[in-house]
């Protein structure tokens, strides 16, 4: 799939087009990112940030479902992010279980 680049922080919420507020994302996430920076946690309901991956360590807030299909959040960060950018859309499931089939996915840290 494509990448495009996604503003970190949006700049409509004071982000810049600097380098370390830029990142690679899918489209489908990046869509659904749109303006966010914050989400309810599912579970704690507080509102928290999103995940940064300029910051954070993605091992640290989410981990792959045991048929390395969905995203599981393991943090309030985690489990906001998972909501909030849908990284469970359909489209992202469908073409997970095909690259499981072909032996390239979950990725291995």
């Amino acid at each position: 799939m494509p990448m495009t680049i996604e503003h970190i922080i949006p700049l409509v919420a004071g982000g810049t087009s600097d380098e370390e507020n830029l990142w690679l994302s899918c489209p489908i996430c990046n869509g659904h990112k749109a303006m966010q920076t914050h989400h309810p946690d599912p579970e704690s309901k507080q509102i928290v940030p999103l995940f940064n991956p300029r910051q954070q360590i993605w091992s640290e807030h989410f981990a792959w479902s045991e048929s390395g299909v969905e995203i599981i959040g393991r943090t309030p960060i985690g489990r906001a992010t998972v909501i909030a950018v849908q990284l469970n859309d359909e489209r992202l499931t469908r073409a997970r279980r095909r690259w499981v089939l072909a032996g390239w996915h979950p990725p291995v840290d």
